[in-house]
């Protein structure tokens, strides 16, 4: 036994001899080992990196931007009163700027001299009203818009990614925030092309349409603009489209395999973080299902009810109980509006449902929440592939706690009673053992279930719903406080 142990001894100072002489002569000939904290860059948002010598990296931030890693954006508009105007940000100190609207007077927008200077374009007449603040533009033929700055060839074709035309207004008749408006939630708007410090609709995140931001009570949402769609006789925008190859009205040959790849969206072409969570954009959730019921034997019109994930073409998976005997069932796949029909859009009739062996609801919670529909179609082919329209994937395994999820769906906002236009967000799985916990969910969570959200609140996901991680989620309500919430656990 000694000598095993002397043995083992030996061999342990033997390597680490080897492993000092090997550094020594590493640093020798090749200096000290080193690791550059900096490589890959950690600063964002166009921040320099600079390593410290007793380890670590400092962060030295542009202008608007502070934090360990220049990742909090400093909003120079947070104290400005702009009057009847807007604060924008520009690129040079201060750094912000009222931006008036007429007939509002430069530099804080709040004396008005209506038609002084004219603010009609294209030759239109300035004609004042009862007060200071209020003016009408008479337009010369043909030509429209509050400021007469809508010109007769003014339209889009296609989804209008190519307009750069000159209306500002939406189908609801509101005013267009400025694309660099303070609470447009992404301030580098002037890289993405089209966008800049103007208030045109413009298309660039791949929509059906151009659209704008608006400031409706104070808070930001979006709304599809009052553009013409050019007709065979009208002239087309300056800029060039770019051909659809794959969007709802293509005419390429579908693929001879329908639904061979899962889990691919392909959404716009613009950067996501240009929403801030306040639109989703087509195509970036395919998968995504609304499901509509109505009274069996009835000719009422079909509503929303859940959310659903499309896993085949004949396969929706949703939660059990939105499941009613006495109901119709369709699916609507494809769309991102509930309120308006969409080109991409496909609706099927449910042809059958099965609902899991062991779905319970109790007074506290919804065990094995879950159930299958069964699309009609001939043939085993129900849903049609489109770039709208996919499989999500199912789990091979459980997903670790951390673990990221998107979420989607139409559901019960801090705002709304139900959003007609999708909405997303991201979240994180919590560990059953934290979720367990008296003070959190308790007994109430078993293993036919996920936590999802904030321990101390935040952005949460559904109340009850179908949850399959990193690859989708469906939710009928979406808050910003209170404990996470449970879902349905896959295997």
């Amino acid at each position: 036994m000694n000598l095993l142990l002397n043995f083992f001894v030996i061999v342990f100072l033997y390597v680490c001899i080897c492993v000092l002489t090997c550094v020594s002569f590493a640093t020798l000939f090749f200096g000290p080992l080193t690791v550059d904290e900096c490589d890959p860059n950690p600063c964002m948002n166009e921040g320099a990196c600079k390593p410290k010598s007793s380890g670590g990296y400092t962060c030295s931030c542009v202008q608007l931007y502070s934090g360990k890693n220049c990742e909090k954006f400093v909003n120079p508009c947070k104290k400005v009163n702009c009057g009847a105007g807007e604060c924008v940000l520009t690129n040079t100190a201060p750094f912000y700027e009222c931006k008036c609207r007429p007939p509002f007077q430069p530099p804080h927008c709040k004396k008005a001299a209506a038609c002084r200077p004219n603010p009609c374009l294209n030759g239109g007449t300035c004609q004042k009203g009862k007060t200071r603040s209020q003016f009408t533009c008479l337009c010369p033929s043909a030509y429209s818009g509050k400021l007469c700055q809508v010109a007769p060839s003014d339209c889009y074709s296609g989804d209008g990614e190519s307009y750069r035309g000159f209306v500002s207004e939406t189908k609801d008749g509101q005013d267009c925030l400025p694309w660099n408006s303070h609470l447009v939630p992404y301030n580098q708007v002037h890289l993405l092309d089209g966008l800049g410090p103007h208030s045109y609709c413009r298309n660039p995140d791949g929509d059906y349409e151009p659209w704008c931001f608006v400031k409706i009570k104070n808070k930001l949402q979006w709304e599809y603009c009052n553009v013409t769609k050019c007709g065979e006789s009208t002239a087309l925008p300056t800029v060039p489209a770019t051909p659809e190859t794959d969007g709802p009205e293509s005419s390429q040959e579908p693929p001879t395999q329908q639904f061979a790849t899962c889990g691919r969206p392909q959404p716009g072409r613009a950067m996501a973080r240009i929403f801030g969570g306040n639109k989703a954009m087509p195509a970036a959730h395919p998968w995504q299902v609304s499901l509509q019921v109505r009274r069996k034997r009835t000719h009422e019109e079909f509503f929303h009810t859940c959310g659903g994930i499309l896993i085949d073409s004949c396969w929706v998976l949703t939660a059990a109980h939105c499941i009613n005997r006495i109901n119709d069932m369709q699916v609507e796949l494809g769309g991102v509006m509930l309120l308006k029909k969409e080109d991409s859009e496909q609706i099927i009739p449910v042809e059958d449902y099965f609902v899991h062996e062991k779905y319970l609801q109790t007074k506290h919670a919804l065990h094995n929440d879950i159930a299958l529909l069964k699309l009609k179609g001939p043939k085993g082919q129900c849903a049609k592939e489109t770039r709208y329209v996919k499989t999500a994937c199912l789990p091979s395994g459980p997903f670790p706690d951390s673990s990221e999820c998107t979420i989607s769906g139409w559901g019960e906002t801090e705002t709304e009673y139900l959003s007609d236009r999708l909405l997303s967000a991201q979240v994180h799985l919590i560990s059953q053992e934290r979720c367990t916990a008296p003070n959190v969910l308790g007994n109430r969570l078993d293993d036919s279930m996920i936590c999802a959200g904030k321990m101390q609140g935040g952005v949460d996901t559904c109340q009850v719903g179908v949850c399959v991680c990193v690859c989708f989620i469906s939710l009928p309500h979406m808050s910003s406080r209170g404990p996470p919430i449970v879902h349905v656990r896959m295997h």
